[in-house]
């Protein structure tokens, strides 16, 4: 029998209905073994996130505020929960700890990891199943960065004793013996890392949606779901905007080469998105795996005559955005000219410092600047080596009057992106999906 890793999202975990989903589809399938859960997410849209109540508790310790009102917030989200589910078991003593090292000024990482914990007590119990701290199996380095070779290797020795077991999310065990949290969202490289750990051969991720879509519905109507997706589309999506999960979250099972299966808790016999190791001969040519896209870039396009046969020229240019402590996302070039782009974020006030360096280091014989810019990337292993796919995309935003003001292709050939105005942006999605999908 194979083993599956489940992780559950914080909207899959917000109340009791929620938790019933969940209980059916864990027991639905026996290789279903290890369950990796973030805290409960929002059931209304007013409504604050637990890990959120949890900060806001410390917040109300670090300013000499009580934290009676908001924690009795907390204990009656889980009372309810516990009730509803007729769970046996008894949380009085963890809530009573946990308020009182709160009270007592315990961490923001503590404080924010006891939702995580409260809830895997909670499912262990539900199901069945045996319940692991991740505090015990999960350790970070001194330099506050996952070390993989302790966690992976006690990972495997502590879980592979379990036949079924429920691991929180999101957090682990410092360098100094405290807990440490990962970013925001990081129940998902806990079951990354659980996955690993015990050589699963699936793991899936449950959330709000039926996995990811080829555009976004913001922007197109109705876009296609995504049935199969490579890790390396996925870190172009991802990167260009499409954010359901993050290649760099899943590091590890990418490593490892174990599928992710990105399933919607509320529609379970969805299909689903599979990601998959960039492997396999590619038999849709011509296809497109989707199209995401950011707002918000500055382009600054600088031209020298005979640019090419100086040499240094690309270090003295880029030195100047590393003092002004700025990086840069693209950098298109020709015979004569390089551009630059660079996110709104990144300059922060600093453009006018930037050209003046850059004139002063760089001596160009011009220098443009164009704001409000957006990238747009369309992705897709089928479009590599495929005659004519440039053409077709570029005919789609023509017929649009869409006018391209950046092309960028990366060697790998499986994707194109375009700079335009932000004024442009929805309408050139909607048309590059039209000219490729409809």
């Amino acid at each position: 029998m194979g083993i599956k890793v489940v992780k559950f999202g914080g909207t899959s975990l917000a109340d009791a209905n929620q938790i019933r989903k969940v209980q059916k589809i864990i027991c639905a399938d026996e290789e279903r073994c290890y369950v990796v859960p973030s805290a409960p997410g929002k059931r209304i849209a007013s409504e604050r996130k637990i890990t959120d109540l949890l900060y806001l508790c410390h917040a109300h310790v670090q300013q000499n505020v009580p934290i009676d009102e908001v924690f009795q917030i907390i204990i009656d989200r889980y009372l309810d929960i516990v009730r509803d589910r007729d769970v046996s078991i008894d949380l009085e003593p963890h809530f009573d700890d946990i308020k009182k090292k709160i009270s007592g000024g315990a961490s923001a990482d503590y404080t924010a990891s006891r939702g995580e914990f409260l809830i895997g007590l909670v499912l262990a119990a539900l199901l069945g199943y045996d319940f692991v701290d991740p505090f015990e199996i999960i350790f970070f380095n001194k330099y506050g960065k996952i070390d993989i070779e302790r966690t992976q290797a006690e990972t495997n020795r502590r879980l592979l004793k379990h036949r079924k077991a429920v691991i929180p999310g999101f957090y682990g065990c410092a360098h100094d013996g405290k807990i440490k949290t990962f970013p925001r969202g990081g129940s998902d490289i806990t079951g990354s890392i659980i996955a690993r750990g015990v050589h699963a051969d699936v793991y899936e991720n449950w959330t709000d949606v039926s996995g990811l879509l080829m555009a976004d519905p913001n922007v197109v109507d109705n876009p296609r779901p995504i049935n199969t997706i490579t890790y390396r589309e996925l870190r172009e999506l991802a990167y260009m905007g499409a954010n359901v999960i993050h290649d760099e979250t899943i590091f590890p099972v990418r490593e490892a080469g174990i599928p992710v299966k990105i399933k919607n808790t509320n529609r379970p016999d969805d299909p689903g998105t599979l990601i998959v190791r960039d492997t396999g001969t590619v038999t849709h040519t011509g296809t497109i795996t989707g199209i995401a896209g950011r707002k918000n870039f500055t382009i600054i396009v600088i031209e020298r005559a005979f640019l090419n046969t100086e040499i240094g020229y690309g270090r003295r240019l880029l030195s100047v955005l590393e003092v002004n402590g700025v990086s840069f996302e693209h950098m298109p070039s020709g015979i004569d000219t390089i551009s630059l782009v660079i996110a709104d974020s990144q300059l922060d006030n600093k453009l006018d410092k930037i050209i003046q360096e850059i004139k002063s280091e760089c001596m160009p014989d011009s220098t443009e600047v164009y704001p409000n810019m957006a990238l747009i990337a369309t992705v897709g292993r089928g479009m590599a080596f495929t005659p004519g796919i440039a053409a077709k995309l570029f005919d789609a935003l023509g017929e649009k009057n869409i006018n391209i003001r950046m092309i960028d292709q990366g060697s790998s050939e499986i994707n194109i992106i375009i700079g335009v105005e932000t004024d442009d942006f929805e309408l050139a999605i909607q048309a590059i999906y039209s000219a490729f999908v409809e």
